[in-house]
């Protein structure tokens, strides 16, 4: 790469962290100067119930190159992300989150990364500083998303990113409304360069995923694997069926030859065990359908409430 002059963006999504970001802003700064003179920090307020879009104000008269993006709504992380992205300017766009787990004295040692001829390069930790159920949750949605892709799916990596201008662009592109920002930069295929780092404690506060917020997260995240998990319900459909018949033959043949066997227990077993795949296979069928809907409908992702710009123009 050339050493000519470059702009960097930062892009935060802002989600009940309102004592975080003014160390949060203090540390960019000072990591995004070491790179360049010409730096933005874009902090996406997704509707965060602690209200920090009122300190607004004081961040950008302390930090000149302080923007922010109010959605209009909560939207969810990977929409806050995509709408970050897409207020970007840089040539290079770090995307990490506001609790200060993700360090930005990291980012030169990213950029020093991409610099060897990567597009894009994700920060893997090597420890994990969440709860215990955390990381299991994590764990178990891992391991379902290998099972359905046949893909080495690490979820080592969270958001935590540089991305070149294009990668930026391309990203762009996608209009799914359910989508998952790490899925999505895979699907791209660019050159990915990795860095290690060790993922700190909360800044202050705690986190906003709660069970039913990570099971959500879990479902669409199998959602999004295209069509796997239909083609996995036919197939264990196929499985119940045969497995079923095989016993009503035995069942014949017990009746026939040998002692019959009393009580309805195997009937009642087979019946609960069917009824319940069967169940399970339409929930899944709808939640596709559902999601073509609200794919179909053609509204707009997310919507901008309003722009506070920097004070410090390029």
């Amino acid at each position: 790469m050339s050493n000519e002059p470059f702009t960097i963006s930062a892009v935060v999504p802002v989600y009940g962290c309102r004592d975080c970001l003014e160390e949060l802003c203090v540390q960019l700064e000072r990591n995004l100067s070491i790179l360049t003179d010409q730096y933005e920090i874009i902090l996406v307020d997704d509707r965060s119930p602690d209200n920090w879009w009122q300190i607004l104000p004081e961040l950008q008269k302390r930090h000149a190159s302080l923007k922010a993006v109010r959605l209009s709504r909560n939207y969810g992380q990977q929409v806050a992300i995509t709408a970050g992205l897409a207020a970007a300017k840089g040539d290079y766009t770090v995307v990490m989150d506001c609790d200060l787990q993700d360090p930005p004295d990291l980012i030169p040692t990213l950029f020093a990364k991409l610099r060897e001829g990567h597009d894009l390069v994700l920060a893997r930790r090597v420890s994990r500083s969440h709860s215990p159920f955390r990381q299991l949750a994590a764990r178990i949605f891992v391991a379902i998303s290998r099972m359905l892709t046949n893909e080495k799916i690490d979820g080592s990596y969270g958001s935590f990113s540089l991305l070149s201008r294009k990668v930026v662009d391309s990203f762009l592109l996608f209009e799914e409304r359910e989508r998952y920002y790490l899925s999505i930069i895979r699907c791209l295929g660019f050159n990915v360069g990795t860095v290690d780092f060790l993922h700190r404690s909360r800044h202050s506060g705690s986190s906003s995923y709660g069970l039913r917020h990570l099971f959500r997260i879990g479902i669409n995240g199998i959602l999004l694997q295209a069509t796997v998990a239909l083609h996995w319900i036919v197939g264990f459909g196929f499985f119940i069926a045969i497995s079923g018949t095989a016993t009503a033959a035995y069942l014949v043949w017990r009746q026939l030859f040998q002692a019959s066997i009393p009580g309805w227990t195997s009937l009642i077993v087979l019946m609960l065990l069917c009824t319940g795949v069967i169940l399970i296979s339409l929930g899944f069928v709808g939640l596709y359908i559902g999601k073509i809907f609200e794919q179909t409908r053609g509204r707009p992702l997310y919507v901008v409430d309003s722009v506070e710009e920097r004070r410090l123009s390029w």
